[in-house]
């Protein structure tokens, strides 16, 4: 350390922050922002929310440069309904990320978005929920899914599902590579699951049965069952099963998690998976730990809603690899549909993908 100021009479001794090296931090001139990227770099350097929100454009960053990195991106909450949906398909279509982990409910909402159907805003004078009800209006928070949408998502899965050959073990990667091909087919439109099909970009849904596209399943099954046809058998274990021999052939892996949910703590398990499967004789490999984190989701730790612990804590564990042996998080506690779109479209520029 440098050479320091003497003691004080209070017993203090004052030092010199430049010498100490320590990062300065400025103003935020909106004259000198021309960009995203110019805005996020320059949230860098200030304080609070907006610099975790620069701090985590650089994390990203980090890891779509690793060309050893394998980045999973896991998704939950009402996010394609609260059109987020474009952004996760330039994640998806510019390589950074190579496999998703979501909810089903928000995989359903956007396969609406992909048909070229449409949300609504939701508009508390006109009718309240009882009459939403009534309208075949479902609302998610301050926009409406109309039932007739769902409906038509039905339509899409019973589809596929009738063409399914029964010998054949359904799992939820499987199924949404499927309904991908038959977007590809079928429609022109951007969504999640043809990005992922083209991009050849598994997207798993481990709590399948809660989603719209479950209850579809289900209605399916008690079809067969009412026309006495082969029943189709679903395996979540399947799922497991992929995605653990996906990551084990990985360099190195990162996570790319908005909000919580099972689809954060699903993925995390793998390295709890890989440390048991060495450690209780099953297979002789060595420890698979995530490299790089990085979270949006505003809750924060003391309500018990991280759906995963934060990443110094999930490190007890053996998922992910200490920051003094290299590992690289960052945290934004903020809504994502403010985060989000700061932080990809920042990085995104500074790869040129919009040039492309």
């Amino acid at each position: 350390m440098a050479k320091q100021s003497s003691k004080t009479v209070t017993g203090r001794v004052l030092h010199d922050p430049v010498k100490d090296k320590l990062r300065p931090i400025f103003p935020l001139d909106l004259s000198k922002i021309h960009t995203i990227d110019d805005l996020v770099r320059a949230m860098a350097d200030t304080a609070y929310t907006a610099r975790q929100i620069g701090d985590a454009a650089d994390v990203l960053e980090a890891m779509a440069r690793d060309k050893d990195c394998f980045v999973v991106m896991t998704l939950a909450g009402a996010l394609t309904v609260g059109k987020m949906g474009l952004i996760f398909c330039d994640l998806i279509e510019s390589g950074i990320v190579k496999a998703v982990v979501s909810t089903g409910a928000l995989m359903a909402h956007g396969l609406v978005e992909a048909t070229g159907l449409s949300h609504f805003r939701y508009d508390p004078s006109k009718m309240d929920d009882n009459q939403l009800f009534l309208a075949g209006y479902n609302r998610v928070y301050d926009s409406l899914e109309p039932e007739t949408n769902l409906d038509h998502v039905e339509e899409v899965v019973e589809a596929i599902l009738e063409k399914w050959d029964p010998n054949e073990v359904v799992c939820s990667w499987k199924l949404h590579k499927r309904i991908g091909e038959f977007l590809v087919k079928n429609t022109k439109g951007r969504g999640i699951l043809r990005s992922a099909f083209e991009k050849n970009v598994p997207v798993f849904v481990p709590a399948f049965s809660d989603s719209e596209l479950g209850l579809d399943f289900t209605l399916n099954k008690y079809a067969r069952q009412r026309d006495k046809r082969p029943l189709l058998r679903y395996d979540p274990f399947e799922d497991f099963q992929t995605f653990a021999d996906t990551m084990m052939a990985t360099k190195k892996m990162g996570i790319f998690t908005i909000g919580g949910g099972v689809p954060r703590n699903w993925s995390q398990q793998f390295g709890v998976y890989a440390e048991l499967m060495a450690r209780r004789g099953y297979k002789n490999i060595p420890l698979k730990r995530y490299s790089y984190g990085l979270r949006i989701c505003p809750e924060p730790v003391h309500w018990g809603g991280l759906s995963g612990s934060t990443y110094t804590e999930a490190v007890s564990w053996g998922k992910f690899v200490p920051p003094e042996e290299g590992g690289r998080f960052a945290e934004v506690l903020e809504d994502a549909t403010v985060a989000l779109p700061l932080i990809v479209g920042a990085v995104l520029e500074r790869l040129n993908y919009f040039r492309r």
